[in-house]
């Protein structure tokens, strides 16, 4: 069976060869973001999570508290059910759904995405885990993983994706999460993160079931 790094990485290479301007261009971005240590105001191990209280796509809340009381929580940051590395990460985190349940722990996916009906009705919303609507990307700030995306990546999105990313997140089509992982205790400290600046890079399923395993 192949790895999600190994389909992300394909998933990559025909973005290069599809439109290499762009790609060259995220390439620059993101070697820029990391020379500036962007993604280093993320929490680190040992620090406590931010009590979040967010909507899911039917619009009832949920809250961090509520589901520490049941054991430890996954919590990852994705940009949106348009983004196809987001569907893959997701995809893979829900092929592994049941050793992460079998654990004691919670998953909990948080985009910017509005919770409207359109989101009810996409594949995310197919499963099993916890889809909520962070819409002004305050928890992804409170967690130190909330970026402001460059203008040639909205022009991107709007002029070649044809998507309507300001609709999508309800105004807010400038800040977006960085793609992150991290991994609470019943406490609710981090004891296991991943951070990348460069969306197209995911924590594999694997590292984080080994990461609760050592809980």
């Amino acid at each position: 069976m192949t790895t999600l790094k190994q389909q992300t990485d394909a998933k990559i290479a025909a973005g290069r060869q599809a439109n290499p301007d762009f790609m060259k261009g995220i390439d620059d971005v993101i070697a820029q973001a990391k020379a500036f240590k962007e993604g280093n105001s993320a929490l680190k191990l040992g620090q406590a999570a931010p009590r979040f209280e967010l909507p899911n796509q039917q619009g009832k809340s949920t809250s961090l508290s509520d589901l520490l009381t049941k054991g430890p929580v996954v919590v990852t940051f994705y940009r949106g059910s348009w983004c196809p590395y987001c569907n893959l990460q997701l995809r893979a985190l829900q092929a592994r759904l049941a050793d992460i349940h079998e654990l004691g722990a919670e998953l909990v996916a948080i985009s910017p995405e509005v919770p409207d009906d359109s989101l009810s009705k996409n594949e995310i919303s197919e499963m099993e885990f916890t889809v909520l609507s962070d819409q002004d990307a305050k928890v992804a700030a409170e967690f130190g993983v909330a970026w402001e995306v460059p203008e040639f990546v909205l022009e991107h999105m709007k002029v070649d994706r044809k998507l309507d990313i300001e609709t999508i997140n309800n105004g807010n089509a400038n800040i977006m999460p960085i793609p992150a992982t991290f991994v609470l205790n019943q406490a609710g400290e981090v004891t296991w993160r991943f951070v990348d600046v460069d969306y197209r890079t995911r924590s594999e399923p694997s590292d984080i079931i080994d990461a609760l395993q050592k809980l």
